[in-house]
């Protein structure tokens, strides 16, 4: 079973339960929005059907190209078989106005690493996109894996600020290479990285970096900024582009202090073509 397919249809038993249930799609009585998410999450181990009534399924609109929006997809999901032994732990979960995301470590055919992007409406879920990689055995060069790390929201009253650099970044540096302009953006010195092949500083990240231009063959750059989502020092960008052969979502995940970037998480996976 592949990644899409397994993201698709992991939480749908339950989804699928939990409208079989409901008489009415009334918002439910908790604003807690980012519990809500966990608790939703957490059904796709637990297989409890009550965390999935925050779905609106008929008012439903899914980013995973291998589900169709709405009832419909749902319930055609539902008939792809569904992992009893599937573990999920939410590790991060932020809150930017309608929208949460949540950082989260899976165990399903191995361990993974994903995000995912829930857009309420009314106190409903109306809107998902996520993204998902295979978590490597060992840590990267500085001994951090894709998962640990700060979580603790700071700054809280910045975060339209904190937007600022992470959006130069993505865009300066990712996108168009301005490896000039690190410094902008960057702590030098306290720069802490959990992509599973840099090191920790800044200078790793530019070495690794150029190293990937240098190679021909694996191109590997940033095109778009889809959604810039933030709460406090910590902001996700959501962007596409391409690494090796073909095109990419990247979501990367920064955190911010003092209008610098101080540590960073990535997922990236290639997007397939609709329907496949």
């Amino acid at each position: 079973m592949d990644r899409r397919t397994f993201l698709g249809n992991l939480a749908l038993g339950t989804v699928i339960i939990a409208m079989g249930n409901q008489q009415s799609f009334a918002a439910p009585l908790d604003s807690d929005h980012k519990r809500q998410v966990v608790d939703f999450l957490k059904s796709i181990e637990t297989g409890d059907p009550a965390p999935a009534s925050i779905i609106y399924p008929n008012h439903y609109t899914q980013h995973n190209l291998m589900v169709s929006d709405g009832v419909a997809g749902l319930r055609a999901a539902q008939k792809q078989p569904i992992s009893s032994s599937a573990r999920m732990k939410t590790v991060r979960v932020y809150q930017d106005g309608d929208f949460v995301f949540a950082h989260a470590e899976y165990e399903f055919f191995g361990p993974k690493i994903g995000f995912d992007i829930f857009r309420f409406e009314n106190g409903l879920i109306v809107e998902h996109w996520d993204n998902l990689q295979e978590m490597p055995i060992r840590p990267n060069p500085s001994g951090r894996t894709m998962i640990d790390g700060a979580t603790e929201v700071g700054e809280l009253e910045k975060t339209d600020a904190n937007k600022a650099p992470v959006k130069g970044l993505v865009e300066e540096l990712l996108g168009q290479r301005r490896m000039d302009r690190v410094s902008s953006y960057v702590d030098p010195v306290t720069y802490i990285q959990h992509n599973p092949h840099v090191g920790d500083g800044a200078d790793a990240m530019v070495a690794a970096f150029r190293q990937l231009d240098a190679a021909a063959d694996t191109p590997h750059r940033y095109t778009h900024v889809r959604q810039l989502l933030g709460e406090g020092s910590f902001v996700l960008a959501a962007s596409e582009g391409v690494a090796g052969d073909g095109p990419t979502a990247f979501y990367d995940l920064f955190r911010v202090a003092n209008r610098r970037i101080v540590e960073h998480w990535d997922v990236l996976e290639t997007i397939p073509a609709r329907g496949n």
